[in-house]
């Protein structure tokens, strides 16, 4: 089996930087997603989103930028702009459980809507192909059941899908709980297009056990695993298990990236500090140490505080994240 993995776009974490000193440091990762781009009716995207997906911040990087939309000629809008930068696929999320996404019939917000999925998806795959894109799908397993899965599945059938991605649990749940095998298990059975796996793959063991389950799986998705062990992805290659080095090379490769173009103190530590609920999790008694970097206003406070957690706090291999309780972190 020629295992294929990609890296889950993750709100505030994973954007250009990321991505690049990941791609520089780690290897394992066939593809990265981009958060969200949400595209308008007056045809612009904002500087930060559009700074997102430029090709030269991006480098040599393999991405996939992900749309989120209800409306197809949004949509196509959106589509035409990626295709003439250069990227080749474009992923539609059907997934974000955000209450102010869904509030506005987005996201996961469609999938109590079968009419109205089944005309995005098909403006969503023409304009895909008037632009020589190819099109995938990031999909929940219901809104707040499962019983309306094989009607999802039905519309996601009537469409070529380069991939499907499964994330299954249901919107009502965002991150808590356990994720769905069994609806997962159906998805896989009965869809026509390729279906990639994405759900609570925090550590190597985890994929194992996955693996056994549903051996003809190809396709996984890491998501947080991924932002709290960078190494993940190779050790799930039979790689070796991320230490305190390599997690310390790649905070200053993120770090240096923003240095040189964020000039505001504030602004700086704020991006910084998004990283640390994953990282942490990997790190020896790190939460008290932990409390003077998330305090840090002062780019050599932070540094300093930062040295001291890494000395204190040496990486424990094969930890892996730990979802905090309620399952607040965001990512889509």
């Amino acid at each position: 089996m020629t295992l294929h993995i990609e890296a889950a776009p993750l709100e505030g974490v994973t954007k250009a930087a990321f991505r690049r000193i990941h791609r520089q440091l780690f290897s394992g990762v066939d593809r990265y997603y981009s958060p969200f781009l949400s595209p308008s009716g007056d045809g612009v995207f904002s500087k930060r989103e559009l700074a997102d997906v430029l090709p030269e911040n991006n480098g040599e990087i393999p991405l996939v930028p992900q749309v989120l939309t209800a409306r197809a000629e949004h949509f196509a809008w959106a589509a035409q702009l990626l295709a003439e930068m250069g990227w080749t696929t474009v992923n539609l999320n059907l997934g974000c459980p955000s209450g102010t996404v869904v509030s506005k019939h987005k996201g996961a917000g469609l999938l109590d809507d079968p009419e109205g999925l089944e005309r995005l998806l098909e403006g969503a795959c023409e304009a895909a192909e008037a632009c020589g894109l190819r099109l995938s799908v990031k999909t929940r397993i219901g809104v707040t059941d499962a019983d309306k899965l094989p009607r999802l599945m039905e519309i996601y059938n009537a469409y070529p899908l380069e991939e499907l991605i499964v994330h299954p649990r249901l919107r009502s749940q965002f991150y808590r709980g356990q994720v769905d095998l069994e609806a997962f298990a159906y998805a896989l059975r009965v869809s026509r297009n390729p279906v990639c796996y994405n759900g609570d793959l925090f550590t190597a063991e985890d994929w194992a056990q996955f693996h056994r389950r549903f051996p003809s799986v190809e396709r996984v998705m890491l998501g947080r695993g991924l932002a709290a062990d960078p190494a993940l992805a190779e050790e799930l290659r039979g790689g070796e298990p991320l230490n305190t080095d390599r997690l310390k090379a790649f905070h200053d490769g993120i770090y240096a990236a923003y240095d040189a173009v964020i000039p505001e103190d504030n602004n700086l530590l704020r991006r910084m500090k998004e990283l640390w609920p994953y990282f942490a999790c990997t790190m020896e008694n790190s939460a008290r140490p932990l409390k003077a970097v998330l305090k840090a206003n002062r780019r050599g406070e932070y540094c300093g505080a930062v040295n001291a957690l890494f000395a204190a706090c040496p990486v424990v291999p094969g930890r892996g994240f730990a979802p905090p309780e309620g399952g607040g972190v965001r990512h889509f």
